[in-house]
């Protein structure tokens, strides 16, 4: 009984401290957009900004990438996918939706994620889903018509949206890729060098797309402005490098082995929410009464559906992983 009772106590604190890195993952992902709007409107192109995010936390993370260079090996499909979905897909098309509309609209519209995978499961694997799943993904999408206020014959930039929605798309490779990682069982990637080497793909990607060579280095040395405030650009670039890429990147992978991607995903969808507070707060961004209940709308659709259990006796949908963990914690315990 002691011996039960410390298996069960140890679990709950694992999954306490999941829960932790989970939200720590959020709010750090949830400051990139606001320090990088600055640097696009003090001049730098969008996917300048990514690739110097996207370089700068592959070579913090690059002593990682040498201590697990046996992934190259045994695991080059699901790095290559991780590099180009996951960090470069994701981050240049989100970098590039905010550069032309607002912060906490794209990230509003990319947090259509946990919804799309849904469709993904439904239609691309063919396995059935819940009534209350698809009940989220009509939410959510109702929600998103609010938020881009159809009625006044779509207000924001069209390309912006279509940006944002791309970004959706591609977090949704996230989530896929996440779960055939962790189907692996004791085999699975360290995650810590998955992320080392889906940053320097990632990096490779974008150095051939971005170009950097031709960026303005010279707006690095100076400030930007923050809703009317002198920032140094520096400071915001290490910001967006060491914590809203290398800690959240860390933080959200890490707990999604400690919960499941289904808990680890809905708590990322907090990431909207903070963003969009930081961008109300720091840029003067401000949405309409319409578009913060269409926000809010979007983001429980989204925790609707992807919190939502498969129908009995029907596989588990790709992004929750539940109850692979369940068996493997029962047959461990037996």
């Amino acid at each position: 009984m002691p011996v039960h009772m410390s298996e069960s106590s140890q679990s709950s604190r694992g999954k306490g401290v999941g829960l932790g890195l989970a939200l720590a993952s959020a709010l750090a992902f949830g400051g990139s957009g606001v320090a990088a709007k600055p640097l696009i409107e003090a001049g730098l192109d969008p996917l300048h900004v990514v690739w110097l995010r996207v370089a700068g936390a592959a070579l913090v993370m690059l002593p990682l990438a040498v201590r697990h260079r046996g992934l190259l090996r045994r695991r080059p499909a699901l790095l290559a996918g991780f590099g180009l979905l996951a960090v470069a897909g994701v981050q240049a098309c989100y970098f590039a939706a905010i550069s032309r509309i607002p912060v906490g609209v794209a990230l509003l519209v990319e947090y259509l994620a946990p919804a799309l995978v849904l469709g993904w499961v439904r239609f691309v694997q063919r396995r059935p889903v819940t009534r209350a799943a698809v009940f989220g993904v009509v939410l959510a999408v109702g929600g998103l018509a609010c938020v881009v206020e159809v009625w006044s014959g779509l207000g924001f930039d069209a390309l912006g949206l279509l940006l944002a929605l791309c970004a959706a798309c591609c977090q949704v490779g996230y989530f896929v890729l996440s779960d055939q990682g962790s189907e692996a069982g004791d085999e699975a990637p360290d995650p810590l060098g998955v992320i080392a080497y889906g940053l320097l793909i990632g990096a490779l990607v974008l150095t051939a797309v971005a170009r950097p060579w031709a960026m303005d280095w010279s707006v690095l040395s100076g400030t930007a402005r923050m809703n009317g405030t002198q920032v140094p650009a520096a400071a915001l670039l290490a910001w967006i490098v060491l914590v809203a890429t290398v800690v959240a990147y860390v933080t959200g992978v890490v707990s999604v082995r400690r919960l499941s991607p289904q808990v680890a995903g809905v708590v990322a969808c907090l990431e909207a929410v903070v963003a969009t507070m930081l961008a109300w707060v720091l840029l003067g961004e401000h949405l309409s009464t319409p578009q913060v209940v269409g926000g809010s709308v979007v983001l429980v659709g989204a925790f609707i559906a992807q919190s939502s259990t498969p129908a009995k006796g029907s596989p588990e949908p790709v992004a929750s992983g539940g109850r692979q963990r369940e068996l493997s914690a029962r047959e461990t315990a037996a």
